[in-house]
């Protein structure tokens, strides 16, 4: 149920937010979350029941103009991410707290849209390589992180003469004839990029890091998006970790092992909601603290994808990967089918008479 409330002089959505507890109590319902419609006004969306113990999606919720539904609100609303809005983002999660199913249902509406996909997965790409069909680029390694890295920057800079030439600021002023098509890197787990066992990686740690970093805080304005996925990123992955941090507006937080690790996704952008992170069940794998572009923040829940239904989707709008000439050499070998089961280890026995 929603209701609409006109806020008396004096009185700010914070106040009424501040009630929405007692407010719950009052009224025996599940949750009330308090949401600023216009300025003096308010929407209280009350539900009865915990509608995250099984997530099921808005009919109406599917993917648009670089927006991807990916999850459930709380109070039954899609949570979109929309990069137009927040084009950077920064995801972090403990094991088996469900980041790899959120970033599949991201993968899975990004691969219906006219986008270029880019894979960095430095295990060897064990999460990525089945999407191979619909990506346009995929780095399996930190040296090959650091070469596809080095080419988005210098991608980065093409397009800022485009937009120089053009005599405009952004990528979406430009004709659509002349607009260049919209790049999302998904980094699967970003200390794998920090982390260096000996003093000759240092170097290439460096690139990685000034690669990321620019790309962090200049790349919006040229389309080229950021989602990075981590279990723990701060300063104790080394220098240049909290600047690129502090350049990732998006955050989502799933459950974590400590309460520092949910200060480093949310201590900065919303503090308040830094507890609900840290009260996040290990029986609702999935579950997160989501924060809206606006600053609020609402706990979510993302549905269970298959890997295989993602596969399906990436084969089926494997035609939208665009011309990106800059790419063929990182583009993944696609694969003729998905395994059915793993190899055997016995190997059969010898029929004879």
């Amino acid at each position: 149920m929603r209701a609409t409330l006109r806020l008396t002089a004096g009185l700010e959505p914070a106040d009424v937010a501040a009630a929405s507890e007692r407010l719950r109590h009052a009224w025996g319902v599940h949750s009330v979350t308090v949401v600023e419609t216009r300025p003096g006004f308010v929407e209280l969306r009350m539900t009865g029941y915990d509608v995250l113990r099984r997530v099921r999606m808005p009919r109406t919720a599917a993917p648009r103009d670089l927006v991807v539904p990916v999850a459930l609100r709380e109070d039954g609303t899609a949570f979109e991410r929309d990069y137009r809005k927040a084009p950077m983002a920064l995801t972090l999660g403990a094991n088996h707290s469900g980041k790899s199913m959120y970033q599949r249902n991201l993968i899975k509406g990004l691969a219906q849209l006219p986008v270029a996909l880019v894979g960095i997965d430095c295990k060897r790409g064990v999460e990525q390589s089945a999407f191979a069909p619909r990506l346009s680029a995929l780095a399996t390694t930190p040296d090959h992180a650091a070469s596809l890295l080095a080419v988005l920057v210098a991608e980065m800079e093409d397009r800022f003469d485009l937009l120089s030439r053009h005599g405009v600021s952004d990528v979406w002023e430009l004709p659509e004839h002349l607009r260049p098509v919209p790049v999302v890197v998904l980094v699967d787990e970003v200390a794998e990029l920090f982390l260096i066992s000996s003093r000759k990686d240092e170097e290439r740690r460096e690139r990685i890091v000034t690669a990321l970093i620019r790309l962090a805080q200049m790349a919006r304005a040229v389309g080229i998006h950021l989602e990075i996925c981590g279990q723990r990123f701060g300063s104790d992955l080394g220098k240049g970790a909290t600047m690129l941090r502090a350049q990732l507006t998006g955050r989502v937080v799933h459950r974590v092992n400590d309460k520092q690790t949910a200060e480093m996704g949310l201590a900065d952008v919303a503090p308040d909601a830094v507890t609900a992170a840290c009260l996040i069940p290990m029986e609702r794998p999935g579950t997160a603290v989501a924060v809206d572009p606006a600053g609020g923040w609402s706990k979510i829940r993302t549905p269970h994808t298959s890997r295989a239904e993602v596969v399906a989707v990436c084969r089926e709008f494997a035609h939208l990967v665009p011309d990106f000439p800059a790419l063929d050499p990182f583009r993944p070998d696609v694969p003729t089918e998905a395994p059915a089961a793993g190899p055997s280890l016995v190997k059969p026995r010898p029929v004879t008479d």
